[in-house]
């Protein structure tokens, strides 16, 4: 039986070696596109920016990009030699990023880093606040000079854009957690050195856990 069976093992045909299919096949060859709409008030900042935009998404990460001055928007769109399909998707976030306000220097991280993401919130969902009361909640999120928004920064590693009633956070998801906490409790009406005693406690927390 044992010489049967290994009669039978010889007769098998031998395993097919199939070589890795490469990232714009696995679309069945499908080239895939992206679009970034682009504001009408980012406009002259993308036209002075747009070489440090397109260097490293272009050699980088391989994805070819154009702006469509009649759609205004920016596209982007896979290669033969494009190493990842996912690239494409981190390059929309990146440009998606810029067109909110972040800088391109802090924005680029988004390709180099898979744990960063971007939230958005307005000050409405937080607390319903009209007229003065809302310009005061503005002016408390910044603080003089922009000092409070640089320290929530600097201690929960995030950048954060403060555009009218609408908040953008850039950053790990357990750090958005902590400066979007922060944020709230100023917009709530929390004077600005309470929170700092606060974020202190908890940034200290965080260190001693990672």
């Amino acid at each position: 039986m044992e010489v049967e069976a290994a009669g039978t093992a010889a007769a098998l045909p031998p395993k097919p070696q199939f070589e890795p299919l490469k990232p714009h096949e696995m679309s069945d060859g499908r080239v895939q596109f992206r679009k970034v709409s682009v504001p009408p008030h980012r406009y002259s900042p993308l036209k002075k920016a747009w070489m440090e935009i397109y260097m490293p998404v272009y050699e980088q990460m391989k994805i070819d990009i154009r702006m469509n001055l009649k759609a205004r928007k920016v596209e982007l769109k896979t290669r033969s030699d494009t190493p990842d399909v996912g690239n494409l998707q981190k390059c929309a976030d990146f440009v998606h990023a810029f067109m909110l306000g972040f800088d391109v220097v802090d924005a680029v991280a988004l390709l180099r880093l898979d744990e960063l993401y971007v939230e958005s919130f307005e000050i409405k969902d937080v607390k319903t606040l009209r007229g003065e009361h809302l310009s005061r909640a503005i002016g408390r999120l910044s603080g003089k000079g922009g000092k409070t928004k640089f320290a929530i920064e600097n201690a929960t590693k995030t950048r954060i854009v403060i555009a009218d009633t609408k908040i953008h956070i850039l950053g790990s998801f357990a750090n958005i957690k902590v400066a979007r906490d922060s944020l709230c409790s100023l917009i709530l009406g929390s004077p600005a050195g309470k929170v700092y005693s606060k974020l202190r406690a908890v940034t200290a927390r965080l260190a001693e856990r990672f």
